[in-house]
């Protein structure tokens, strides 16, 4: 896992890319911003986002219980802390859905493909005007582990969020450079 591609690209959503990202989000509809929202604020993968039901976000906790996937042999859930406005978010959706398991149901028997999540994701990204190797729900990953530690998010408890089985991996949003390591920086030094 990295930050950059071979060719130097960022493949994480900066600061400003992530205050347009949620501009732009908060315009769809309503399954299509709570999708983009909890991609943002959970760092979770696009497969766990929608694969959550109902019953995985605890409203009066503000926290969701994402299934770590991509460990299909072990069934792992994580509990990731939701700002108030994704919690409001995924209220209103739960609502909408009357009582469908299923928080973005394509219809009443599936929920929405990965391909569709992935559509909702890239609209949202090309109307930001977010183009380039970190347009994607895997940018919006990566830029939730970078942004968690500018914000002070020690890395052990970053690294139970993300759902990684190694410190090591979670380490790898250290080596943000640009203004994320300068922010880093600047905590010293103040």
């Amino acid at each position: 896992m990295r930050l950059y591609d071979q060719t130097n690209r960022r493949l994480y959503v900066n600061a400003d890319e992530r205050r347009r990202f949620i501009a732009v989000a908060d315009a769809q509809s309503l399954p299509q911003r709570a999708l983009c929202l909890t991609l943002l604020h959970t760092g979770c993968r696009l497969s766990e986002a929608l694969a959550l039901t109902s019953e995985a976000v605890d409203t009066m906790s503000h926290l969701v219980s994402v299934r770590t996937l991509k460990k299909r042999d072990r069934h792992l859930v994580r509990e990731i802390p939701m700002p108030p406005l994704l919690t409001l978010t995924l209220t209103a959706l739960m609502v909408a859905q009357a009582g469908d398991s299923f928080l973005w149901p394509e219809n009443p028997e599936r929920p929405v493909c990965r391909i569709t999540g992935y559509r909702w994701v890239k609209k949202v990204m090309t109307t930001a005007g977010i183009s380039g190797a970190q347009a994607s729900p895997k940018g919006l990953r990566h830029g939730y582990g970078v942004y968690a530690l500018r914000c002070g998010v020690p890395l052990t408890m970053l690294r139970k969020w993300m759902g990684h089985a190694s410190i090591e991996t979670t380490a790898i949003y250290t080596n943000a450079v640009g203004k994320e390591e300068m922010e880093f920086a600047g905590r010293m030094w103040s």
